[in-house]
């Protein structure tokens, strides 16, 4: 059986990209297909399967503004020639799942999430303030015209695969169809807690350790909510260490007082190291699932969820805190609730909610679901 996998970007290694690399050992001669692949922004293993990308990669300035050229992505996901291909999966939170397989073969989408920028997440992108003069505008003409397309080429999907409950919601409601929910993998075998005899912790910009501090590790874009916590743990006077880059980086910066560090992206290494020793892992924003927070679970560490989205899934009493008020209130009134009942938290049982989301466990489950779906069509 001859296999293409089509991912929507390659720019880093996010959530998204330890779900396709997970789905690539489970396929180890398959095709990859990517409407655009900056070069070293993800690991060595995906770099190598790159088999083709679209127009999109001639473009000017792909680096930093490759999102102003959405309008153009479902021509150029629909571009690729896949016709030779026996089943087609495609890992989408974008248009990927819009690719248009051959006439006999199988399509199977895992779905991180319908397109944010045109759904549920649509405000939090273009409007309050949010998003550059030109893209608001530009979104306003397009936005219709690439819901339509994403109900449309939800058609062309033989079964959809997603990544957590609530997408499954989001799936049915948009598209009217129905998915299996499948959770992403977690490294579980990378991320565990800390060595009895543990190595010093690489220096960031070396402000304050990272025992003393709270935890995020994110994209720096709007619906994460950076801000909200950046405005929080201001306002609480205690420290915060963020993970992460993106379009919001500098406006982010530019608000943030002494008690919050940003140290970019970091190796995997890195990040487990603030794992292991930041007091709780923050989210503040709806996530579709949320890998991050289960990384930290498997390293023993506690997380402060928005109680909404994904974390409902991963998060319980005994691993963490949900919230209800999504602002900066909901927010500080939840680390100063989560202070008082720290020491109730056992790094082991966290540890054990975290193990049903092992990268075994998800491999085992995909390829399960392909063997049993693919033969069906």
């Amino acid at each position: 059986m001859k296999v293409a996998l089509v991912h929507d970007w390659l720019t880093g290694m996010r959530g998204g990209e330890r779900v396709l690399e997970a789905i690539l050992e489970v396929f180890p001669v398959a095709d990859l297909y990517t409407l655009l692949h900056i070069k070293g922004s993800v690991n060595p293993e995906i770099e190598a399967r790159v088999k083709g990308v679209s127009f999109i990669q001639r473009f000017p300035f792909l680096k930093d503004y490759y999102r102003y050229y959405l309008p153009l992505f479902p021509r150029a996901i629909e571009g690729f020639e896949l016709s030779g291909y026996d089943l087609v999966i495609s890992t989408s939170h974008c248009v990927a799942k819009g690719v248009k397989p051959g006439k006999e073969a199988c399509h199977i989408s895992y779905i991180f999430s319908p397109m944010r920028y045109v759904w549920d997440l649509h405000d939090e992108y273009f409007r309050n303030g949010q998003g550059r003069v030109f893209s608001r505008w530009g979104m306003r003409l397009w936005r219709n015209y690439l819901k339509e397309w994403d109900v449309n080429s939800s058609n062309r999907v033989n079964y959809f695969i997603a990544d957590s409950r609530n997408v499954a919601a989001k799936i049915k409601r948009y598209y009217g169809r129905n998915a299996e929910v499948m959770y992403p993998p977690v490294d579980i075998g990378f991320f565990y807690p800390e060595d009895p005899s543990p190595s010093p912790l690489p220096k960031g910009e070396g402000i304050f350790k990272a025992e003393d501090c709270y935890l995020m590790v994110t994209a720096l874009v709007p619906y994460k909510r950076v801000d909200v916590a950046i405005n929080a743990f201001s306002r609480l006077g205690k420290k915060l260490v963020i993970i992460g880059s993106g379009p919001e980086e500098k406006k982010l910066k530019s608000m943030a007082g002494k008690d919050i560090e940003f140290l970019g992206w970091q190796p995997r290494e890195v990040v487990r190291d603030y794992y292991r020793r930041c007091r709780a892992f923050i989210m503040p924003g709806e996530e579709d699932f949320g890998i991050a927070p289960v990384e930290a679970m498997a390293c023993g560490r506690p997380v402060i969820a928005y109680g909404k989205g994904g974390a409902v899934e991963t998060v319980s009493a005994s691993t963490g805190l949900l919230y209800e008020n999504p602002g900066i209130d909901g927010l500080v009134n939840a680390v100063k609730r989560f202070e008082t009942i720290e020491s109730s938290f056992d790094p082991g049982t966290i540890r054990s909610n975290a193990l049903k989301f092992d990268r075994t466990v998800f491999k085992e489950k995909f390829q399960d679901f392909v063997r049993t779906h693919a033969q069906e069509t």
